[in-house]
């Protein structure tokens, strides 16, 4: 069927046997989804070219961790579900970074790898366990039987996404092309999709233990991961900080959930600032709602004050207690727990809630992040923090700030946004190069927003050719190259360790006019004078832009210690 047939029967319901590829395309588009990632490979160029003729956007990357990492980024900004189409083999490998990337995220992602033919057809060069692979990653796998089997098959994955996390769908070849009575006696009912999963309230039990935590407490301390951003507990959270006097703070993916609460003290572990980092030593009780608490939103036990009770609060109960010790238990939805919890609290004086203070306020409202550091400047070099604070002046206030991993992840404090559904870090894998491909997919699942993308130069040297995917597909970016000219992280770590820094260290490179080839209105930045005559094309961005920034790199991130880098997650 040629192209043109494709788009003028899209809808037809028609019993014609139909190759199952094509099948598979269609009941894709019948359950809605109108948008996939992926990078084309012979063994799924007719599904990817059926898809995108029968309006279901195909965007092509130039590597699959690339690709893996737009619907991953496209879920996250969405809430739909991401779906990335990678060929079987080499091109399977070459994902895997990606799929446990993803995996690690919790976002709903469908994988749709091509396999070899499950019939014995000689040897294939490309053959891959990628099975076992898969699942020794913990990836939920399926594989297609048959071509009749392969939309059932279809269906369940795509059932198994609504749980959370990463499913794979493996499609052989010969399943994709047998023949399919479409929609004759093998077709298989489309489901509508399922709205957010039934919220889930804590036993009576434990929100009575938890409130006589509270009662005694008084300087709470609540401690707000994106989970309670998900769901949609905001204004509970803050009607139970303004009963009980608490302070909120957030984890590094909640960042800025509070933003104009006269008490938000802002990220609590290493990326926090002083005015917040007062209040979180003097807490005499923790409430954590949707926060894992590992080790990078604690700083490993340093950035919140031990010894006082924690009330922990997570839908998934395995994520209770998992990496930080918790006394209180409470197993259910954030927001109906912080519901639950504001009508079980008693009632107290204003003189019973000294964080809920004047002083307290004005110290928040007052305090500047420029007064925590001395900008350390070059004629050739930025700060990272003074550029950070500049650039948020300049830049659009309605924006995505989507972050690779790196050394450069210091500028993300400065970097003020509109909340956990704006912000967006790529470090779940504790690896550097995811973050180009997340911007990606974060801008086609917001495309009325601007998305600003900060990469470290070693991560860009990684993915530097997706600046041509950026060109093609026509992505609205602003890409902010944090060009320090090493490998930052290792350069600090071997200094601590009096080590020999040679080898992390590389030549000042220009960027600028590679990116320029490519179509992007390009700048070199060395200077913060530099950066303020981009302030009308930072204002209103329009077309992919890029500015490689000139970094100094004797500045050392905040979270580098004796033993691992620590963010706050």
């Amino acid at each position: 069927m040629a192209l043109s047939d494709l788009r003028s029967a899209s809808t037809v319901q028609d019993s014609r046997s139909l190759p199952a590829y094509e099948v598979l395309a269609r009941d894709i588009k019948s359950r809605g989804y109108d948008t996939t990632f992926g990078l084309m490979s012979d063994d799924t160029a007719l599904f990817v070219t059926t898809l995108d003729a029968i309006g279901v956007r195909f965007y092509g990357a130039r590597h699959e961790n690339t690709a893996v990492a737009m619907a991953e980024g496209y879920a996250a900004a969405s809430g739909k579900l991401g779906i990335a189409i990678i060929g079987r083999g080499p091109a399977t490998a070459n994902a895997m970074h990606g799929a446990m990337y993803a995996h690690r995220t919790g976002s709903r992602v469908l994988l749709i790898f091509g396999a070899s033919s499950l019939a014995d057809g000689g040897p294939d060069a490309k053959e891959f366990n990628a099975p076992g692979v898969l699942q020794a990653a913990g990836i939920k796998t399926f594989i297609a039987p048959d071509p009749e089997g392969a939309r059932q098959t279809l269906a369940n994955a795509i059932d198994a996404t609504r749980h959370g996390g990463c499913v794979a769908l493996l499609l052989p070849m010969n399943v994709q092309m047998g023949q399919v009575d479409y929609p004759g006696h093998m077709g298989v009912p489309v489901p509508a999709e399922v709205g957010p999963a039934r919220r889930k309230t804590a036993r009576p039990a434990a929100i009575a233990s938890a409130a006589a935590v509270l009662d005694k407490s008084r300087k709470p301390l609540f401690v707000v991961g994106l989970g309670a951003h998900r769901a949609g507990a905001r204004e509970a959270i803050e009607r139970l900080a303004d009963k009980v006097g608490a302070v909120l703070t957030t984890t590094l993916k909640g960042k800025d959930m509070f933003r104009g609460h006269p008490y938000n003290a802002g990220i609590v572990g290493s990326f926090s600032n002083a005015a917040g980092r007062r209040l979180i030593d003097q807490a005499d009780c923790i409430v954590a709602f949707g926060a894992g608490l590992n080790q990078r939103t604690t700083s490993y036990g340093t950035s919140v004050p031990m010894g006082v009770p924690l009330i922990h609060i997570d839908i998934d109960q395995t994520h209770i207690g998992r990496w930080f010790h918790a006394d209180v238990a409470l197993v259910a939805d954030a927001r109906d727990a912080a519901e639950q919890l504001a009508e079980a609290v008693s009632e107290r004086a204003a003189s019973d809630k000294p964080f809920h203070s004047a002083d307290t306020r004005q110290r928040l409202a007052d305090h500047d992040l420029a007064s925590e550091f001395q900008s350390a400047d070059t004629p050739r070099t930025m700060d990272p923090r003074s550029f950070g604070i500049e650039l948020d002046r300049l830049l659009p206030p309605d924006r995505n700030a989507v972050y690779d991993a790196g050394n450069f992840l210091q500028v993300l404090p400065y970097i003020s946004g509109l909340g956990p559904g704006h912000v967006k870090s790529s470090a779940d894998f504790a690896s550097i190069g995811m973050g180009f491909g997340t911007a990606l997919g974060f801008a086609c699942g917001t495309p009325d927003r601007t998305t600003v993308f900060f990469v470290g130069d070693g991560a860009f040297l990684m993915t530097m050719g997706e600046l041509e995917t950026v060109a093609r597909e026509d992505i609205p970016l602003v890409i902010v190259v944090m060009n320090d000219a090493a490998y930052g992280a290792e350069l600090h770590f071997l200094k601590m360790r009096n080590m020999p820094v040679a080898k992390s260290v590389f030549a000042d490179i220009d960027f600028a006019p590679v990116a320029e080839a490519f179509g992007f209105q390009a700048h070199t930045v060395r200077t913060l004078e530099e950066l303020r005559k981009l302030a009308p094309l930072l204002k209103k961005p329009e077309g992919p832009i890029f500015l490689d920034c000139k970094i100094n790199a004797s500045v050392a991130a905040a979270f580098h210690d004796e033993s691992l880098p620590r963010a706050s997650e």
